[in-house]
């Protein structure tokens, strides 16, 4: 299908399914409310080009009205075609900004040779990000991350960080500025990739830090991949793992009250009431105290 042509009937299938799973996300986790400003961060891959596409669709029909604004970062990579973004967003008639920083050089000063560079990379890009939002009015900023990404996360905490932690599908940024969204948390990266190929996005390769496959990702995407091919439907059991969690079978006191559970017992007695500051003696000092109370009742 040709960008400005007709969809095939495989296509409008495959569009509608994706707006029903960013729609459903959207609506689960109110990620979106009337008169919101919504930054669509645009970084000319697969999954920010079919965030964009599917807000806009979304928006036309929306009962509640919104406004979307598609921002870009370019981070002066060597090669990287400038034109190519304006040009598109341009045909498409969306309000759009490009930020000029020159992150790569940065990044490529930083990082020693063969070092991974997504993390910095990462934090130069969401700090000129959340600078623009705040000086432009944005309620809300939307991310192409997709369900796939959320469940490679989980493991690469788990396995690396030693947390049980993945991307949340709405949150709150860490100076309680910005509420981050993630409208494709419920969409298989499969699914993006053949609709990207079906609208002849014009996809822009990152070469700063796409051919590093060393990284901890690729080797979380490649097991994850492996499973999927031995145990068809095991991602999106772990992703729906993720949004029915049990805290009390997990081993976190700060999320769970483990020592309020003598007191739920069916039949249990009232648990004594001790001064405070006896829980802090010693066995020879709460044995003075008891003496000493025993000889002047």
């Amino acid at each position: 299908m040709s960008e400005q042509g007709s969809p095939s009937r495989t296509l409008a299938r495959l569009q509608a399914r994706l707006r029903g799973l960013a729609g459903k996300a959207i609506e689960d986790f109110r990620m979106i409310a009337p008169g919101d400003r919504v930054m669509v961060c645009l970084s000319g891959g697969k999954d920010s080009y079919t965030l964009l596409d599917i807000l806009l669709s979304l928006k036309r029909s929306a009962p509640i009205d919104f406004e979307l604004l598609a921002v870009n970062l370019d981070q002066k990579q060597p090669g990287f075609p400038e034109h190519v973004l304006p040009e598109y967003l341009s045909s498409l008639g969306v309000q759009f900004h490009i930020i000029e920083q020159d992150t790569y050089s940065v990044v490529k000063r930083v990082i020693p040779e063969g070092r991974t560079l997504c993390g910095l990379c990462s934090r130069l890009r969401r700090g000129a990000l959340y600078r623009f939002a705040a000086q432009n009015g944005i309620t809300k900023i939307a991310l192409g991350h997709h369900r796939d990404d959320i469940v490679e996360t989980l493991f690469l905490n788990l396995f690396f960080g030693g947390r049980l932690k993945a991307m949340a599908p709405k949150l709150l940024s860490e100076d309680g500025r910005h509420i981050v969204i993630r409208p494709l948390a419920y969409v298989a990266e499969r699914d993006i990739e053949r609709y990207a190929r079906g609208r002849g996005f014009p996809i822009i390769p990152c070469k700063l830090c796409g051919s590093q496959d060393n990284m901890q990702r690729v080797a979380i995407k490649r097991m994850l991949a492996d499973w999927e091919r031995a145990y068809p439907g095991r991602t999106e059991s772990i992703f729906s793992a993720l949004r029915r969690v049990e805290v009390e079978h997990l081993a976190d006191p700060r999320h769970f009250d483990f020592a309020g559970l003598d007191r739920q017992r069916v039949g249990a007695q009232p648990a004594p009431v001790r001064p405070p500051h006896i829980v802090a003696m010693t066995l020879e000092e709460e044995d003075t105290l008891i003496e000493a109370a025993a000889a002047n009742p």
